[in-house]
């Protein structure tokens, strides 16, 4: 008889892969990231049912509920527009099919090494998963997660300042202007004839 986790890791899987194709073929930026989205929370599903509990909130919590309403607040704040995008689709196709066979042959040949077959999974100490990462997260790695949070802060800044450029179409208020005006500038007094009763 199939196991009943199998069939949820199956399921989880068919879905990851079907979101996975539907970020590359979706012709709208909103449906790609929504794609994305639902990428995100069965890759979380995934990692809960191999106990990783902390990694799948975390990628709830950190992709799906900051950096994709990032990404969608930028998306439908530059109006990109997409059928200028796929003009050298075509162009590069050969190049990004190459990357992609030696990004799969690289974890293949990860996969298929001995150390990765014979690491154990279970701590030896008994503490739990979240502990050990937070552990390894500010003494062995604390560089390299200070430097992934700067770069994080950039790309936050570059958005912003993508998204608030000044455009002709768009009316461009100045506080220190509105502070300055009197009420002279903005209301006139004008005196105007009785009217009669007829």
């Amino acid at each position: 008889m199939i196991d009943s986790a199998f069939l949820l890791f199956m399921a989880f899987a068919l879905v990851l892969v079907g979101a996975s194709v539907g970020v590359i073929t979706a012709r709208n930026p909103v449906h790609a990231a929504l794609f994305l989205v639902l990428a995100f929370f069965t890759g979380s599903g995934i990692w809960m049912m191999l106990e990783a509990e902390f990694l799948a909130i975390a990628l709830v919590l950190v992709y799906v509920g900051a950096v994709m309403v990032l990404f969608l607040f930028v998306v439908m704040m530059l109006n990109i527009d997409a059928e200028r995008l796929r003009d050298g689709f075509w162009k590069h196709l050969p190049v990004g099919g190459g990357v992609a066979l030696l990004m799969v042959l690289e974890m293949w040949l990860v996969v298929s090494s001995r150390q990765f077959s014979s690491m154990n999974a279970g701590s030896p100490d008994k503490v739990s998963n979240t502990r050990q990462l937070g552990r390894l997260l500010y003494t062995d790695y604390v560089f390299s997660f200070e430097l992934a949070a700067v770069i994080l802060l950039v790309a936050i800044v570059t958005a912003i300042a993508l998204t608030l450029r000044r455009r002709k179409d768009s009316k461009h208020i100045d506080p220190a202007d509105q502070v300055k005006v009197k009420a002279a500038d903005r209301l006139r007094i004008v005196s105007m004839a009785a009217e009669k009763d007829r």
